[in-house]
């Protein structure tokens, strides 16, 4: 299915009955990388698994920005009228959940991010040298996307009033660090370091993603934090 957002068309697959969940895919990627995921969470959830903007079947643009992809979740959540939806979001699709969970208030109901940066600098630095001479040679705005974005503050961070799970692994391209930090600026969230976990290995494993992130989806919500 296709929802128009700001100007273009995100693809979409919806599945299952129940409290809205949002999966949102990392840099380069789509939807289909929770092919296994989205059925098991249908079981409890109404599934929505989106193509991003210049990604899968989404509209394909010349420049990248998370910012308005970000922009984007929140038109297609208030055009099909989803109410107060829990987002996981991978990699760039967990920058994105920090976005919406910091700067749209009240918006989502909770919130679980995977190998999510808030800095360039949070990555790694032979991957994000990688990344530099990957663009240098191919201009890919996704690679651009990459060594030039996010620029998510610390005091952003700490706005964020939902219940929140930050995963990465022990031996992800993020700096574990960095994963600490943002943890800790969220008031309140759960941090998992998964031993011998790589960015993507646990996540493109949809068996063992969903058995990470199942008890925190199950535990009964808490009160907005004041």
């Amino acid at each position: 299915m296709f929802q128009k957002v700001n100007g273009i068309e995100l693809y979409y697959e919806k599945m299952g009955q129940g409290t809205p969940i949002i999966l949102l895919h990392g840099n380069g990627e789509e939807h289909k990388i929770f092919q296994q995921l989205i059925p098991k969470l249908a079981e409890s959830y109404t599934v929505y698994a989106i193509d991003s903007r210049g990604h899968g079947r989404s509209t394909q643009v010349k420049e990248l920005d998370y910012v308005t992809m970000a922009d984007d979740i929140v038109k297609f959540i208030e055009a099909l009228n989803l109410k107060n939806p829990i987002l996981y979001g991978f990699s760039d699709g967990g920058i994105l959940g920090l976005l919406l969970a910091a700067r749209y208030p009240g918006l989502l109901s909770k919130l679980i991010i995977s190998g999510a940066n808030t800095k360039p600098d949070g990555i790694r630095t032979w991957y994000f040298r990688s990344f530099q001479l990957i663009y240098l040679f191919t201009r890919n705005p996704k690679y651009k996307l990459m060594v030039t974005q996010p620029n998510i503050e610390d005091e952003e961070l700490a706005n964020i009033r939902i219940e929140t799970l930050v995963l990465a692994g022990s031996k992800d391209m993020i700096q574990e660090k960095h994963t600490r930090h943002i943890a800790e600026c969220i008031p309140g969230s759960s941090l998992q370091i998964l031993e011998d976990e790589d960015h993507m290995s646990y996540v493109y494993d949809n068996e063992k993603l969903y058995k990470i992130i199942k008890p925190f989806l199950d535990k009964k919500e808490e009160k907005t934090r004041s």
